[in-house]
Parts: C-alpha cells; structure tokens; sequence
C-alpha cells in the first residue's frame, strides 16, 4: 500500500513539475517577442547625472527597415510591476496593437524634484529640477533615441506615460511640448500639486497643471488618456463625497474642454472601480491605454504575427 502512495505522489509531482516548466517555457517564447535593449549611461548636461535607459523593440524590428511611433515611459524602473514586457508581449501576440518602440525612463533619488510642473515647484518646494528634466527628455534622450532607432518622430507618432507624480510630469511635458508629443497618458495622476502662497509666476494656491491648461489654447491633435480609481486616497477636502485624486482628474479634464477639447475622443478617462493608487491597478489598465494609443491596424491585425506567437500563454 505504501508504494503505491509513493508512485501516485511521484507521478503526480512529475506532472506538476512538467506542467510548470512547460508552462514556464511557453511564458518566455512570449516574452522573446519584444527584444530590450540597454542604454547603461546616459548622461544628462541638464541634470548631471546618469541613468540607464531601457528601449523595447516591436516583434521583427531586427529583420525589417521600419520606422516606428515611440512611447516615452516614466518611472522606467517600475517596468516590472507595471507588467509593461509582458503586455506588449501579450497585445503583440494576439495582433492587437500597432508595433511601436517603448523607452522606458528610470527616475533616482531626486524624483521628487525632477518629476513635477516646469513652471514652478509647488508649494512644498518639491519639482525644483522638473524644467531640468523636461529638457533632458526632449532635447537629450530623444534625439539620442532618433539616432539610435528608427522612429517616427513627429507629435502624432509620440506618446509619454506616467503613473502618479510620474503622470504629472508627463501631462506638464507633453502639455509644453505639443510640437514633439501628441498623447500623453496619466494613471493616478498627482494633480493636486499646487502653487505657494507666495508663488509670482501663476496664481497662488492655485493647483498648477489647471492654471496652465487654464491659460493654454487648444492644441489640434492633442490627446490625453486619464485614470483614477476610487480607491486612490481617502481625501476629500470639499467634503462632497469625491475624493480629491478623482476631483482634480475631473476638474482638469474640465479645463480642457473648455478649450475645446471632446471627451471620448480627444480625452479619455477611465475611474475604476475599487481602483488604487498602485501598480496593480495601473497594470490591469495598461492594456486599455496602449489600445487606445497604438491600436493596430487592419494590415497589423491580419499580418503582424504568426498564428504560434498568438497561442503563447502565461503560466498559472
């Protein structure tokens, strides 16, 4: 009796073994669809400083002379958690989403002086070095990354994403920059950073990004994708049953429109429900704003993968 209960729990971890290893091996194929280049140094004049600079690559890129729209990602380091491989792998492989190169952007110790709103620090001081920044990406990694890559550079082809204060400083930098970047999307967005009292280059008190789109003008091609969840924070300052993180979302999209941008079209956004302010939430909507943002085309739907590549699974 005791051998047979030994052979059954041999035969039955074997299978488990092989399942997982299986499993797992059908994972990286998956994986191997979108090539990551490293840029170990790059060095910034306006910063002074280095950083390694991580660029994904489209399935084929190696085989072919095409160009290819770019997405600028911030907090570049947090790729893993935002399960950015794996969703271009998985949106790749199932001949959803326009083939693109993704440059993702690390940030260091200083972020929270070089993510912000160029104009102005807020009114803790905080986002001193953000126009420092704004200029390493748009004058220094970009052309680097035009150099480098084969991209389409114009603002229609360009996109930058960011999740947080990583959101704010990509709203700021497309929002400043509309002749480069012609999508921007935000999760979580920190909109509520705002002006010192004593601030002489806009309004004081005033929250930033909506005194600058305030004082803006409509952009033709200008798009902007927003998320919030209803579990990003407990604040409520109005005390109107909104909490603060949807609110300024709300109230800049607002702004926008007031300038004559369309919802549904131009601006999206998109509460979820139970949403919080961390990467699994930003990772499950992921995927909805890459599909907004490089939606494949017909010729890609038809053509752009092999039936084996769509059949690759994650492991359980």
């Amino acid at each position: 009796m005791g051998e047979w209960v030994w052979l059954a729990t041999a035969v039955l971890t074997g299978g488990l073994i092989f399942f997982y290893w299986r499993a797992n091996r059908r994972y990286h194929q998956l994986l191997s669809l979108v090539d990551v280049v490293t840029l170990p140094d790059v060095y910034s004049v306006h910063l002074e400083n280095t950083r390694p600079v991580w660029v994904y690559l489209p399935p084929g890129y190696g085989r072919s002379d095409v160009r290819y729209p770019v997405l600028y990602v911030n907090d570049g380091q947090d790729a893993a958690p935002l399960r950015l491989h794996e969703t271009l792998a998985r949106l790749y492989a199932a001949r959803l989403l326009a083939p693109l190169i993704v440059v993702a952007v690390p940030t260091n110790e200083d972020r929270l002086h070089e993510y912000g709103t160029a104009v102005a620090p807020n009114a803790q001081g905080l986002g001193s070095r953000a126009e420092a920044y704004g200029r390493f990406l748009t004058e220094e990694l970009m052309p680097l990354i035009n150099g480098r890559f084969r991209t389409l550079n114009k603002p229609e082809n360009t996109a930058i994403l960011g999740a947080s204060l990583g959101g704010l400083s990509a709203f700021d930098i497309a929002w400043n920059h509309p002749h480069l970047f012609g999508t921007v999307g935000v999760f979580s967005g920190s909109f509520w950073w705002r002006a010192a009292p004593d601030e002489t280059r806009l309004i004081p008190n005033a929250l930033i990004a909506h005194e600058m789109v305030r004082h803006g003008q409509y952009r033709p091609g200008f798009r902007a994708w927003f998320e919030a969840g209803t579990r990003d924070e407990t604040a409520d300052r109005d005390n109107n049953g909104v909490i603060d993180a949807i609110q300024d979302t709300l109230e800049l999209i607002d702004e926008l429109e007031k300038l004559g941008y369309e919802r549904g079209k131009e601006i999206v956004y998109v509460e979820v429900p139970a949403g919080k302010h961390n990467y699994d939430t930003w990772a499950k909507v992921l995927p909805d704003f890459l599909l907004w943002a490089f939606p494949a085309t017909a010729n890609q739907t038809n053509g752009q993968q092999s039936s084996k590549a769509s059949s690759l699974a994650r492991p359980e």
